[in-house]
């Protein structure tokens, strides 16, 4: 007996290109997947997002945490972003996991502004010196924009 099922996950369209933007943009936190270099496991961290001067994706990370020694050992990541509302199932919510590469980037007056004005707590420990900036190259994106609404990313949809 064949299985002759249709792939629940469609290509991108105009509206999972905006609405993947828009989770993207909003994103000041997110879930943070790497490899740990140890155990050869996922190991998941929640981590600050945010924007670069020039609109990329970038965190801010201590030297000294878990998550930065695998992205030293492996840049390969994964980041959910995208919150459950104050109501209804949180399943219904749209979600979004990016493929990305991540690197160090220099830590420039204008990164550490931009950073500051969307995280203004981070003024206690940014210039700690085992902090640095981390960037993503986004590779490919999953797209769960509710019940039946699933879509693949490539690059250019997200950007």
């Amino acid at each position: 007996m064949s299985e002759n099922r249709k792939d629940p996950v469609q290509p991108a369209d105009a509206e999972a290109r905006h609405l993947a933007r828009g989770l993207i943009t909003a994103a000041r936190f997110g879930a943070l997947g790497v490899i740990d270099p140890e155990t050869g496991f996922p190991f998941v961290s929640r981590i600050a997002l945010g924007a670069t001067p020039e609109g990329g994706l970038c965190t801010l990370v201590s030297g000294l945490s878990a998550h930065s020694r695998a992205l030293r050992a492996d840049p390969r990541v994964s980041l959910l972003v995208g919150e459950p509302g104050p109501k209804g199932d949180p399943l219904a919510h749209p979600r979004l996991t990016l493929l990305a590469m991540a690197a160090a980037l220099p830590r420039t007056a204008a990164l550490c502004d931009r950073w500051l004005s969307d995280h203004p707590k981070a003024k206690l420990y940014i210039d700690l010196p085992d902090f640095f900036f981390v960037g993503f190259s986004l590779r490919a994106g999953a797209l769960n924009g509710g019940f039946g609404r699933a879509f693949r990313l490539a690059p250019a949809d997200l950007t």
